[in-house]
């Protein structure tokens, strides 16, 4: 059973201003120094993760501001949570802190056949997220607002969050960025089921990042024109196809596609979050769908050589002659 809210908003923030506020859940992380599974394990290392507050940390690393805007326990692993974004240079100033639920926690626990991620965040602060934040200063004050379906799925309150933000515009002005990041697990207990509820909140984004794959196991499209054509001409949509590559679809129809440049893969955690900063970045800064499509690959490029969920990015000057690149020269990068 949840336990009522006892804490009241918070008083921060009210003259904080940034280019993108990201709202979700932000965890401490577990994880293994090294490639042994986490079982044969004796001790970890802790860190703090979670899609949304990737995404601004992101976002801060490649010049621009970005707050994280969520609920953490008045716990160790809560004042972690809030240290390690304010040392990335994220505006926590708006988080609220729960004097009775706890932060939550998620394991990661390498192996062959990739990194198993195991979460522990029911009855978490962040689950009592609820609608009434969407009153804050800080909100109405953003270029952007980058919002996913992991938070739509944390409890009922959220999912009234996410809606009133996207479905009814309860704030209006900013773009309204929305990632699908369908997570099965956190769907179970919902009756609805994922498919429809993440659609709705979909054709009702302005810019929407999904990938190839968890759009097929949603919603049963089996390429990027087949999600455009279920979305509507709405959004701007950027399907993400793994190795493959990259296809947005502007407002107007126009299609533009990006593959993926040969890169080193240590750990796939981060990198759709990565992926969506980049592309953020390159909409702040006015740049052309082709070049969002590039920034989006080379921080996704980044996050998957390591196996932390927020990676030390390129310096702009590298990034920006990546970006210059011919054709030709982009298809032969190797990202190492």
């Amino acid at each position: 059973m949840l336990i009522p809210p006892t804490s009241p908003r918070a008083p921060s923030g009210s003259e904080s201003q940034a280019d993108v506020v990201c709202i979700g859940e932000t965890m401490a992380v577990l994880s293994p120094p090294d490639a042994r599974p986490l079982a044969h394990q004796r001790a970890l290392e802790l860190a703090v993760g979670g899609a949304e507050s990737n995404v601004a940390s992101a976002l801060v690393a490649l010049g621009h501001s970005a707050a994280w805007l969520g609920r953490v326990g008045d716990d160790p692993l809560g004042r972690r949570v809030l240290e390690d974004l304010t040392a990335r240079g994220v505006d926590v100033s708006a988080v609220e802190t729960d004097p009775v639920r706890p932060t939550g926690v998620y394991f990661k626990d390498t192996g062959p056949e990739g990194t198993g991620t195991y979460y522990y965040r029911q009855n978490s602060a962040a689950a009592a997220m609820d609608a009434g934040l969407v009153d804050l200063p800080l909100l109405h004050r953003a270029r952007a607002l980058h919002l996913s379906g992991i938070t739509a799925a944390l409890s009922d309150s959220c999912a009234e969050l996410v809606t009133r933000i996207i479905s009814r515009r309860a704030v209006p002005g900013p773009l309204i960025s929305f990632d699908v990041n369908h997570r099965p697990a956190l769907w179970r207990d919902r009756p609805a089921g994922a498919a429809p509820a993440l659609l709705e909140l979909a054709r009702g984004a302005d810019l929407v990042f999904v990938g190839r794959d968890e759009a097929e196991t949603l919603w049963d499209t089996r390429t990027a024109q087949e999600v455009r054509e279920l979305l509507g001409p709405g959004p701007v949509l950027v399907v993400k196809d793994a190795g493959h590559g990259a296809t947005a679809y502007g407002a107007d129809g126009e299609e533009t596609f990006v593959p993926t440049p040969a890169a080193q893969v240590v750990e796939p955690v981060g990198a759709g979050d990565a992926f969506a900063a980049g592309y953020l970045a390159a909409f702040l800064e006015g740049r052309t769908p082709a070049n969002g499509l590039r920034l989006g690959h080379l921080v996704a490029a980044a996050t998957l050589g390591t196996r932390q969920d927020v990676p030390t990015v390129l310096t702009r000057d590298t990034l920006d002659r990546h970006l210059a690149l011919d054709n030709a020269a982009w298809s032969a990068l190797r990202l190492t």
